[in-house]
């Protein structure tokens, strides 16, 4: 494999990496870790689409760029180092546009494409519910057909943004009388409509991106449905690579990274920089390494789609590598850090805003979501080695 980019790739990045440096110095937005799921910014999410930055691999005639998965990466690589707000426009583009351009109507394809595109619609995604995490199948959320649509009833849970978007992507089950993983179909729903009714919830390091979604007889039309009717799981499994194989799997925490090393080599320790302790140059020289093979796990899953292959066991091993390390990462920095490193934000002594213990607290989640490791590992087992799953 010729890990070289191209001359056209790498022209990319410097427009890209310029664009960033700009808006940086505008104030736009302010570096974190988690930006691609909880800093929320319309406006800048507008500005990346006036640079034809979203739907970079859609197909043209769908107003994307119909550019490969390896341009997409060179472009999320350098918005995720930067820590840039991407979460207004993050599911719309990852599943919800991929879905519709694969499965959707010609009405659905006219009318949410270009909005996407423009920035101008939000989605969140309605999949887990609380007794439906890992085991999507076992959702419980109801959509009954009549002759006027379908009536949903349910909850969904663990919502992100649901408060901020203008739509769910809803999984719901619409036969409950076949097994379990084909009786499930996918929606569009408006969340203005009535019966629907969503609470924030507070995570364990005080943010509030998170939501919990009812349904109370809540009445959508029939073209809400997407795709085929009880067909919902299979086209599911196909998004599911989408999500568990982009960089924000391994780069969530990159600002944090880059602080720690910065924090090294800048703070002295008997009379010498912090980075010369042969057992911090160890811990760092670690991560570094570590981060490099996760993110060519990643660009291998790109690599494979870019080639027209269906990556399988690649993305479950891209995914579990890279929330593990990213949680490594989050204790590996509090150590460097030191005491001073715990302080929240609020606390004058706090260091880079308090961002640290937040995202420490925060990566607990990682190897939960978007698929656990336990869950992964399973995948990877039989369908990578062939081990035998009874």
């Amino acid at each position: 494999m010729d890990f070289r980019f191209t001359e056209e790739q790498e022209r990319f990045r410097e427009e890209v990496r310029d664009f960033l440096e700009e808006e940086l110095r505008k104030g736009s937005f302010q570096p974190r870790e988690d930006a691609w799921t909880g800093a929320f910014s319309l406006e800048f999410s507008r500005k990346i689409a006036e640079k034809g930055w979203i739907g970079l691999t859609w197909p043209k005639e769908y107003g994307g760029q119909g550019r490969t998965y390896l341009d997409r990466l060179v472009f999320m690589e350098e918005v995720l180092k930067y820590g840039a707000p991407l979460a207004a426009h993050w599911m719309a583009e990852r599943q919800m546009g991929p879905s519709i351009i694969n499965y959707g109507t010609e009405e659905q394809k006219k009318y949410f494409l270009p909005r996407i595109i423009r920035a101008e619609v939000t989605f969140c995604a309605g999949m887990s519910e609380p007794g439906a995490g890992s085991d999507l199948a076992s959702l419980q959320t109801r959509a009954v057909e009549d002759d006027n649509g379908f009536v949903i009833n349910g909850q969904k849970v663990w919502t992100s943004r649901a408060h901020l978007s203008h739509y769910i992507y809803l999984v719901a089950r619409t036969d409950p009388n076949v097994p379990k993983h084909k009786g499930i179909s996918e929606f569009i729903v408006d969340l203005k409509l009535p019966g629907i009714t969503i609470n924030p919830l507070t995570d364990m390091s005080g943010g509030q991106h998170f939501n919990e979604v009812f349904f109370d007889n809540v009445r959508i039309p029939k073209t809400a449905l997407i795709g085929v009717r009880n067909r919902g799981w299979y086209q599911i499994a196909a998004q599911l690579d989408y999500e568990r194989s982009g960089l924000e799997r391994i780069m969530s925490n990159y600002p944090l990274l880059s602080a720690v090393t910065a924090y090294a080599k800048e703070t002295r320790k008997n009379g010498k920089p912090l980075s010369e302790d042969p057992l911090v140059r160890e811990k760092l020289a670690k991560l570094t390494v570590e981060f490099e093979v996760g993110r060519l796990l990643i660009y291998r899953v790109a690599w494979m789609l870019t080639q027209g292959k269906l990556p399988n066991y690649q993305t479950a091993l891209a995914k579990t590598y890279g929330s593990e390390f990213e949680q490594r990462l989050a204790n590996c920095a509090l150590d460097i850090f030191g005491l001073r490193g715990q302080l929240l934000a609020g606390s004058k002594w706090a260091l880079y805003g308090g961002r640290p213990p937040r995202n420490y607290l925060f990566s607990r989640g990682y190897t939960i979501q978007g698929g656990t490791s336990e869950i992964l590992r399973n995948v990877i087992a039989i369908r990578g080695l062939g081990l035998p799953t009874g």
